[in-house]
Protein backbone atom coordinates (compact mmCIF):
# COMPACT_ATOMS: atom_id res chain seq x y z
CA UNK A 1 0.00 0.00 0.00
CA UNK A 2 1.65 3.44 -0.97
CA UNK A 3 2.91 5.31 2.02
CA UNK A 4 2.18 8.82 1.04
CA UNK A 5 -1.68 8.74 0.67
CA UNK A 6 -1.68 6.43 4.05
CA UNK A 7 0.02 9.48 5.97
CA UNK A 8 -2.74 11.63 3.93
CA UNK A 9 -5.22 9.05 5.83
CA UNK A 10 -3.88 8.97 9.38
CA UNK A 11 -3.40 12.91 9.65
CA UNK A 12 -5.91 14.09 12.65
CA UNK A 13 -4.89 17.55 12.61
CA UNK A 14 -6.49 18.54 8.98
CA UNK A 15 -10.13 20.00 9.62
CA UNK A 16 -12.85 18.12 7.87
CA UNK A 17 -13.96 19.08 4.28
CA UNK A 18 -16.43 21.85 4.32
CA UNK A 19 -19.17 19.58 2.04
CA UNK A 20 -21.52 17.89 4.34
CA UNK A 21 -21.12 13.69 3.02
CA UNK A 22 -24.96 13.97 3.23
CA UNK A 23 -24.96 16.11 -0.25
CA UNK A 24 -22.86 13.91 -1.43
CA UNK A 25 -25.33 11.58 -3.70
CA UNK A 26 -23.91 8.60 -4.26
CA UNK A 27 -22.96 8.36 -0.25
CA UNK A 28 -26.87 8.94 -0.50
CA UNK A 29 -27.86 6.33 -2.75
CA UNK A 30 -25.51 3.64 -0.17
CA UNK A 31 -26.63 5.12 3.11
CA UNK A 32 -30.24 4.22 1.51
CA UNK A 33 -29.23 0.75 0.73
CA UNK A 34 -27.64 0.31 4.32
CA UNK A 35 -30.34 1.49 6.14
CA UNK A 36 -32.53 -0.42 4.39
CA UNK A 37 -30.41 -3.53 4.89
CA UNK A 38 -30.50 -2.47 8.71
CA UNK A 39 -34.77 -2.19 9.34
CA UNK A 40 -35.28 -5.36 7.37
CA UNK A 41 -32.50 -6.81 9.85
CA UNK A 42 -34.21 -5.51 12.49
CA UNK A 43 -37.96 -6.17 11.36
CA UNK A 44 -37.73 -9.38 10.81
CA UNK A 45 -37.51 -11.61 14.34
CA UNK A 46 -40.27 -8.57 15.80
CA UNK A 47 -42.68 -9.25 12.87
CA UNK A 48 -41.76 -13.16 13.71
CA UNK A 49 -42.52 -12.10 17.24
CA UNK A 50 -45.76 -10.87 16.09
CA UNK A 51 -46.65 -14.32 14.33
CA UNK A 52 -45.79 -15.47 18.22
CA UNK A 53 -48.44 -13.43 19.43
CA UNK A 54 -50.99 -14.12 17.79
CA UNK A 55 -50.75 -18.30 17.51
CA UNK A 56 -49.73 -18.48 14.22
CA UNK A 57 -45.78 -19.54 15.02
CA UNK A 58 -44.58 -20.94 18.28
CA UNK A 59 -42.43 -20.22 20.47
CA UNK A 60 -40.08 -22.73 19.70
CA UNK A 61 -40.52 -22.33 16.14
CA UNK A 62 -39.72 -18.90 16.36
CA UNK A 63 -36.55 -20.10 18.25
CA UNK A 64 -35.89 -22.72 15.53
CA UNK A 65 -36.10 -19.83 13.08
CA UNK A 66 -33.96 -17.35 14.99
CA UNK A 67 -31.01 -19.90 15.17
CA UNK A 68 -31.35 -20.51 10.85
CA UNK A 69 -30.79 -16.92 10.42
CA UNK A 70 -27.82 -16.92 12.52
CA UNK A 71 -26.50 -20.44 11.00
CA UNK A 72 -27.03 -18.25 7.70
CA UNK A 73 -25.07 -15.35 8.83
CA UNK A 74 -22.16 -17.41 10.01
CA UNK A 75 -21.92 -18.96 7.12
CA UNK A 76 -22.32 -16.08 4.36
CA UNK A 77 -19.95 -13.40 6.11
CA UNK A 78 -16.86 -15.08 5.50
CA UNK A 79 -17.79 -15.82 1.97
CA UNK A 80 -18.77 -12.22 1.62
CA UNK A 81 -15.98 -10.71 2.53
CA UNK A 82 -13.32 -13.05 0.15
CA UNK A 83 -16.16 -12.27 -2.47
CA UNK A 84 -16.47 -8.56 -1.85
CA UNK A 85 -12.47 -8.13 -1.96
CA UNK A 86 -12.41 -10.64 -5.37
CA UNK A 87 -15.34 -9.26 -7.03
CA UNK A 88 -17.41 -5.76 -7.33
CA UNK A 89 -18.40 -4.86 -3.79
CA UNK A 90 -21.81 -3.19 -5.33
CA UNK A 91 -22.14 -6.72 -6.97
CA UNK A 92 -22.46 -8.81 -3.16
CA UNK A 93 -24.62 -5.89 -2.29
CA UNK A 94 -26.78 -5.88 -4.98
CA UNK A 95 -26.72 -10.52 -4.93
CA UNK A 96 -26.45 -10.55 -1.40
CA UNK A 97 -29.68 -8.60 -1.42
CA UNK A 98 -32.00 -10.16 -3.69
CA UNK A 99 -31.19 -13.16 -1.43
CA UNK A 100 -32.41 -12.03 1.48
CA UNK A 101 -35.34 -10.53 -0.65
CA UNK A 102 -36.15 -14.04 -1.77
CA UNK A 103 -36.20 -15.07 1.63
CA UNK A 104 -39.27 -13.04 2.46
CA UNK A 105 -42.17 -14.97 -0.29
CA UNK A 106 -40.74 -18.40 1.06
CA UNK A 107 -40.86 -17.10 4.54
CA UNK A 108 -44.49 -15.59 3.82
CA UNK A 109 -45.78 -19.10 2.37
CA UNK A 110 -44.35 -21.15 4.93
CA UNK A 111 -46.36 -19.92 7.52
CA UNK A 112 -48.66 -21.17 9.15
CA UNK A 113 -48.03 -24.29 6.59
CA UNK A 114 -44.08 -25.40 6.98
CA UNK A 115 -41.77 -24.95 9.18
CA UNK A 116 -39.38 -26.49 7.29
CA UNK A 117 -39.54 -23.45 4.41
CA UNK A 118 -39.60 -20.80 6.69
CA UNK A 119 -35.72 -22.23 8.35
CA UNK A 120 -34.50 -22.83 4.93
CA UNK A 121 -35.94 -19.19 4.25
CA UNK A 122 -34.66 -17.62 7.28
CA UNK A 123 -31.35 -19.14 6.73
CA UNK A 124 -31.49 -17.69 3.11
CA UNK A 125 -32.66 -14.19 5.04
CA UNK A 126 -28.97 -14.66 7.45
CA UNK A 127 -27.17 -15.45 4.45
CA UNK A 128 -28.00 -12.20 2.26
CA UNK A 129 -27.38 -9.84 5.32
CA UNK A 130 -24.53 -11.64 6.49
CA UNK A 131 -23.04 -11.32 3.14
CA UNK A 132 -23.65 -7.77 2.63
CA UNK A 133 -22.00 -6.84 5.74
CA UNK A 134 -18.66 -6.79 4.83
CA UNK A 135 -19.30 -5.40 1.36
CA UNK A 136 -21.43 -2.06 2.71
CA UNK A 137 -18.61 -1.74 5.31
CA UNK A 138 -15.59 -1.75 2.06
CA UNK A 139 -17.95 -0.05 -0.24
CA UNK A 140 -18.22 3.06 2.01
CA UNK A 141 -14.68 3.58 2.12
CA UNK A 142 -14.84 3.23 -2.01
CA UNK A 143 -17.50 5.83 -2.24
CA UNK A 144 -16.33 8.62 0.69
CA UNK A 145 -13.03 10.12 0.61
CA UNK A 146 -10.97 10.12 3.82
CA UNK A 147 -11.58 12.96 5.38
CA UNK A 148 -15.55 12.37 5.52
CA UNK A 149 -15.54 8.49 6.78
CA UNK A 150 -16.07 9.58 10.49
CA UNK A 151 -18.41 11.57 9.45
CA UNK A 152 -20.09 8.61 6.84
CA UNK A 153 -20.23 6.29 9.63
CA UNK A 154 -21.68 8.38 12.03
CA UNK A 155 -24.29 8.88 9.36
CA UNK A 156 -25.12 4.89 8.87
CA UNK A 157 -24.88 4.69 12.69
CA UNK A 158 -27.69 6.97 13.00
CA UNK A 159 -29.67 5.50 10.47
CA UNK A 160 -29.72 2.30 12.70
CA UNK A 161 -30.71 3.78 15.72
CA UNK A 162 -33.70 5.75 14.10
CA UNK A 163 -34.63 2.41 12.65
CA UNK A 164 -34.54 1.09 16.17
CA UNK A 165 -36.24 4.19 17.96
CA UNK A 166 -38.90 4.12 15.63
CA UNK A 167 -39.49 0.51 14.05
CA UNK A 168 -41.56 -0.86 16.84
CA UNK A 169 -44.10 1.33 16.76
CA UNK A 170 -44.06 1.80 13.07
CA UNK A 171 -44.17 -2.13 12.69
CA UNK A 172 -47.07 -2.07 15.35
CA UNK A 173 -49.30 0.48 13.33
CA UNK A 174 -48.62 -1.65 10.23
CA UNK A 175 -49.65 -4.90 12.15
CA UNK A 176 -53.16 -3.46 12.84
CA UNK A 177 -54.11 -3.39 9.07
CA UNK A 178 -52.14 -5.94 7.54
CA UNK A 179 -51.29 -9.31 8.12
CA UNK A 180 -47.85 -11.12 9.10
CA UNK A 181 -47.57 -12.24 5.81
CA UNK A 182 -47.87 -8.99 4.29
CA UNK A 183 -45.45 -7.50 6.92
CA UNK A 184 -43.15 -9.99 5.43
CA UNK A 185 -43.31 -9.31 1.65
CA UNK A 186 -42.43 -5.44 2.93
CA UNK A 187 -39.60 -6.95 4.64
CA UNK A 188 -38.68 -8.18 1.25
CA UNK A 189 -39.31 -4.23 -0.59
CA UNK A 190 -36.46 -3.18 1.74
CA UNK A 191 -33.91 -5.68 0.46
CA UNK A 192 -34.92 -4.76 -3.03
CA UNK A 193 -33.99 -1.08 -1.92
CA UNK A 194 -30.60 -2.04 -0.53
CA UNK A 195 -29.66 -4.50 -3.04
CA UNK A 196 -30.86 -1.96 -5.85
CA UNK A 197 -30.08 1.65 -4.25
CA UNK A 198 -26.10 1.49 -3.95
CA UNK A 199 -24.56 3.41 -7.14
CA UNK A 200 -21.11 3.21 -8.15
CA UNK A 201 -17.92 3.21 -6.31
CA UNK A 202 -15.10 5.80 -6.89
CA UNK A 203 -13.30 6.89 -9.82
CA UNK A 204 -16.16 5.15 -11.94
CA UNK A 205 -15.11 1.60 -10.87
CA UNK A 206 -18.32 -0.32 -10.52
CA UNK A 207 -19.03 -0.67 -6.95
CA UNK A 208 -15.30 0.09 -6.24
CA UNK A 209 -14.07 -3.75 -8.29
CA UNK A 210 -10.76 -4.20 -6.63
CA UNK A 211 -8.25 -5.26 -9.36
CA UNK A 212 -9.58 -8.10 -11.68
CA UNK A 213 -7.19 -11.24 -11.03
CA UNK A 214 -6.98 -13.74 -13.70
CA UNK A 215 -8.95 -16.98 -12.66
CA UNK A 216 -5.87 -19.89 -12.69
CA UNK A 217 -3.99 -17.51 -11.16
CA UNK A 218 -6.66 -16.84 -7.83
CA UNK A 219 -5.69 -18.53 -4.64
CA UNK A 220 -8.49 -20.65 -3.15
CA UNK A 221 -11.39 -19.19 -1.13
CA UNK A 222 -9.45 -20.46 2.52
CA UNK A 223 -6.46 -18.78 1.16
CA UNK A 224 -7.52 -15.83 0.44
CA UNK A 225 -9.70 -15.63 3.65
CA UNK A 226 -6.27 -16.38 5.65
CA UNK A 227 -4.67 -13.65 3.45
CA UNK A 228 -7.44 -11.45 5.37
CA UNK A 229 -6.63 -12.74 8.48
CA UNK A 230 -2.88 -12.39 8.10
CA UNK A 231 -4.09 -8.78 7.10
CA UNK A 232 -5.58 -8.37 10.36
CA UNK A 233 -2.86 -9.65 12.69
CA UNK A 234 -0.59 -7.14 11.14
CA UNK A 235 -2.39 -4.53 13.01
CA UNK A 236 -2.00 -5.46 16.96
CA UNK A 237 -4.80 -2.63 18.23
CA UNK A 238 -7.26 -4.15 15.37
CA UNK A 239 -6.84 -7.53 17.14
CA UNK A 240 -6.85 -6.56 20.80
CA UNK A 241 -9.90 -4.02 19.83
CA UNK A 242 -11.76 -7.06 18.38
CA UNK A 243 -11.46 -9.31 21.52
CA UNK A 244 -13.00 -6.78 23.32
CA UNK A 245 -15.39 -6.02 21.72
CA UNK A 246 -16.06 -9.70 21.01
CA UNK A 247 -15.94 -9.98 25.21
CA UNK A 248 -18.15 -7.29 25.73
CA UNK A 249 -20.85 -8.12 22.84
CA UNK A 250 -20.81 -11.70 24.53
CA UNK A 251 -21.04 -10.78 28.34
CA UNK A 252 -22.35 -7.31 28.88
CA UNK A 253 -24.88 -7.31 26.04
CA UNK A 254 -26.08 -10.86 26.38
CA UNK A 255 -26.34 -10.65 30.09
CA UNK A 256 -28.21 -7.38 30.48
CA UNK A 257 -30.44 -8.87 27.47
CA UNK A 258 -31.53 -11.70 29.93
CA UNK A 259 -31.22 -10.12 33.00
CA UNK A 260 -32.81 -6.71 32.06
CA UNK A 261 -36.11 -8.50 32.01
CA UNK A 262 -36.18 -10.29 35.06
CA UNK A 263 -34.91 -7.02 37.34
CA UNK A 264 -37.74 -5.50 35.51
CA UNK A 265 -40.42 -7.54 36.12
CA UNK A 266 -38.77 -8.94 39.80
CA UNK A 267 -37.69 -5.96 41.52
CA UNK A 268 -39.73 -3.04 39.79
CA UNK A 269 -42.82 -5.12 39.26
CA UNK A 270 -43.27 -3.20 35.78
CA UNK A 271 -42.37 -3.64 32.70
CA UNK A 272 -41.97 0.17 32.21
CA UNK A 273 -38.23 -0.16 33.54
CA UNK A 274 -37.48 -2.41 30.54
CA UNK A 275 -39.31 -0.19 27.85
CA UNK A 276 -37.25 3.28 29.60
CA UNK A 277 -34.25 1.45 29.39
CA UNK A 278 -34.42 0.07 25.98
CA UNK A 279 -35.52 3.85 25.16
CA UNK A 280 -32.59 5.72 26.73
CA UNK A 281 -29.84 3.15 25.41
CA UNK A 282 -30.99 4.17 21.62
CA UNK A 283 -31.41 7.88 22.65
CA UNK A 284 -27.93 7.78 24.16
CA UNK A 285 -26.91 6.14 21.21
CA UNK A 286 -28.78 8.57 18.58
CA UNK A 287 -26.74 11.88 20.84
CA UNK A 288 -23.46 10.15 20.59
CA UNK A 289 -23.85 9.29 16.97
CA UNK A 290 -24.33 13.29 16.44
CA UNK A 291 -21.34 13.92 18.28
CA UNK A 292 -18.71 12.30 16.86
CA UNK A 293 -20.16 13.02 13.53
CA UNK A 294 -17.67 16.19 14.18
CA UNK A 295 -15.49 15.26 17.48
CA UNK A 296 -12.25 14.26 16.52
CA UNK A 297 -10.46 13.29 20.13
CA UNK A 298 -6.67 13.82 20.27
CA UNK A 299 -6.22 10.10 21.50
CA UNK A 300 -9.19 8.50 18.95
CA UNK A 301 -8.64 4.41 20.06
CA UNK A 302 -8.20 5.47 24.01
CA UNK A 303 -11.38 7.65 23.42
CA UNK A 304 -13.09 4.55 21.87
CA UNK A 305 -12.38 1.98 24.08
CA UNK A 306 -13.33 4.09 26.69
CA UNK A 307 -16.70 4.56 25.50
CA UNK A 308 -16.97 0.56 24.95
CA UNK A 309 -15.73 -0.16 28.64
CA UNK A 310 -19.10 2.20 29.53
CA UNK A 311 -21.18 -0.93 28.36
CA UNK A 312 -20.37 -2.37 31.69
CA UNK A 313 -22.42 0.23 33.65
CA UNK A 314 -25.51 -1.66 32.61
CA UNK A 315 -24.90 -4.83 34.02
CA UNK A 316 -23.47 -2.76 37.12
CA UNK A 317 -26.91 -0.71 37.57
CA UNK A 318 -28.61 -4.26 37.89
CA UNK A 319 -26.80 -5.34 40.71
CA UNK A 320 -28.34 -3.22 43.10
CA UNK A 321 -31.78 -1.95 44.36
CA UNK A 322 -31.33 1.16 42.99
CA UNK A 323 -33.73 3.76 41.69
CA UNK A 324 -35.33 3.19 38.45
CA UNK A 325 -33.96 6.57 36.98
CA UNK A 326 -30.00 4.92 37.74
CA UNK A 327 -30.77 1.88 35.65
CA UNK A 328 -32.21 4.13 32.68
CA UNK A 329 -29.63 6.43 33.05
CA UNK A 330 -26.85 3.37 33.46
CA UNK A 331 -28.42 2.49 29.66
CA UNK A 332 -28.12 5.87 27.95
CA UNK A 333 -24.63 5.90 29.19
CA UNK A 334 -24.02 2.15 27.68
CA UNK A 335 -25.70 3.52 24.34
CA UNK A 336 -23.61 6.77 24.17
CA UNK A 337 -20.40 4.19 24.48
CA UNK A 338 -21.19 2.23 22.24
CA UNK A 339 -21.52 4.67 19.40
CA UNK A 340 -18.71 6.40 20.44
CA UNK A 341 -16.85 3.38 20.07
CA UNK A 342 -18.43 2.08 16.88
CA UNK A 343 -17.22 5.30 14.36
CA UNK A 344 -14.08 5.77 15.23
CA UNK A 345 -13.22 1.80 15.18
CA UNK A 346 -15.22 1.43 11.96
CA UNK A 347 -13.83 4.59 10.31
CA UNK A 348 -9.76 3.76 11.69
CA UNK A 349 -10.67 0.00 10.13
CA UNK A 350 -11.05 1.64 6.69
CA UNK A 351 -8.33 3.67 7.07
CA UNK A 352 -5.35 1.32 8.27
CA UNK A 353 -6.31 -1.99 6.07
CA UNK A 354 -5.54 -2.38 2.85
CA UNK A 355 -8.34 -1.86 0.33
CA UNK A 356 -7.90 -5.14 -1.43
CA UNK A 357 -8.43 -6.96 2.17
CA UNK A 358 -10.45 -4.79 3.90
CA UNK A 359 -14.08 -6.54 2.93
CA UNK A 360 -12.05 -9.48 4.61
CA UNK A 361 -11.13 -8.44 7.82
CA UNK A 362 -14.82 -6.46 8.27
CA UNK A 363 -16.03 -10.09 7.61
CA UNK A 364 -13.73 -11.09 10.39
CA UNK A 365 -15.13 -8.26 12.84
CA UNK A 366 -18.33 -9.40 12.35
CA UNK A 367 -18.05 -13.28 12.23
CA UNK A 368 -16.92 -12.58 15.88
CA UNK A 369 -18.63 -9.61 17.68
CA UNK A 370 -21.88 -10.57 16.17
CA UNK A 371 -21.78 -14.30 15.88
CA UNK A 372 -20.86 -14.97 19.28
CA UNK A 373 -23.26 -13.19 20.88
CA UNK A 374 -25.96 -15.87 20.26
CA UNK A 375 -23.66 -17.72 22.14
CA UNK A 376 -23.59 -15.84 25.25
CA UNK A 377 -26.91 -15.85 25.04
CA UNK A 378 -27.29 -19.23 25.49
CA UNK A 379 -24.46 -19.67 28.23
CA UNK A 380 -26.02 -16.50 30.44
CA UNK A 381 -29.63 -17.68 30.75
CA UNK A 382 -28.59 -21.31 32.06
CA UNK A 383 -25.79 -19.66 34.41
CA UNK A 384 -28.31 -17.55 35.76
CA UNK A 385 -30.21 -20.17 36.65
CA UNK A 386 -27.76 -21.73 38.37
CA UNK A 387 -26.02 -18.83 40.00
CA UNK A 388 -28.14 -16.24 40.23
CA UNK A 389 -28.21 -12.93 38.69
CA UNK A 390 -25.53 -10.97 40.80
CA UNK A 391 -22.75 -13.23 40.37
CA UNK A 392 -23.07 -13.55 36.81
CA UNK A 393 -24.05 -9.22 36.17
CA UNK A 394 -20.58 -9.14 38.32
CA UNK A 395 -18.49 -11.02 36.39
CA UNK A 396 -20.08 -9.78 33.14
CA UNK A 397 -19.59 -5.89 34.27
CA UNK A 398 -15.83 -6.99 35.57
CA UNK A 399 -15.17 -7.83 32.11
CA UNK A 400 -17.07 -5.20 30.01
CA UNK A 401 -14.40 -2.61 31.86
CA UNK A 402 -11.41 -5.03 31.96
CA UNK A 403 -11.20 -5.89 28.21
CA UNK A 404 -11.20 -2.57 26.73
CA UNK A 405 -8.72 -1.33 29.73
CA UNK A 406 -6.18 -4.40 28.58
CA UNK A 407 -6.91 -3.35 24.64
CA UNK A 408 -5.56 -0.25 25.50
CA UNK A 409 -2.70 -1.32 26.63
CA UNK A 410 -1.44 -2.32 22.95
CA UNK A 411 0.93 0.66 21.98
CA UNK A 412 -1.02 1.30 18.68
CA UNK A 413 -4.50 1.56 20.50
CA UNK A 414 -4.17 5.01 21.89
CA UNK A 415 -5.04 5.68 17.74
CA UNK A 416 -5.63 2.89 16.51
CA UNK A 417 -3.05 3.09 13.85
CA UNK A 418 0.26 0.91 14.03
CA UNK A 419 1.54 4.05 12.06
CA UNK A 420 0.97 6.54 14.47
CA UNK A 421 2.43 3.93 16.81
CA UNK A 422 5.80 3.84 14.81
CA UNK A 423 6.18 7.20 14.65
CA UNK A 424 5.81 7.56 18.29
CA UNK A 425 8.65 5.22 18.37
CA UNK A 426 6.28 2.33 19.94
CA UNK A 427 7.92 -1.09 19.83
Amino acid sequence: MPTAPRTTEIAKSAPPPARSVLRDTAFLRLWSGATASGLATWALPFVLGLAVLDRTLSPAALGLLLAARTVGFLAAVPVGGVLADRHSRRGVVLWSGLVAAASAPLLAAGLGRSIALMALAAALAGAGQGACRPAFQALTAEVVDAGRRQQANAAMTLSVRVSTLAGPALTALLAVVLGTGALLLGIGALWLLAALAPGRGANGAPGGAPAAVPAPQRPSFLAEFADGVREARRHPWFIATLAALTAVIATGYSATGVALPLVSRDRYETGVVLAAATTAYTAGALAAALLIARWRPPSQGWAALAGLAAYGFAPLSLLFPVHPAVVVAAYAVAGAGIELFNVPWFTATQREVAPDKLARVSSLDFMLSYGLAPVGLALIAPAIETFGPRPVLTVCALICFAAPAAAALVPSARHFSSHRAREAGAP
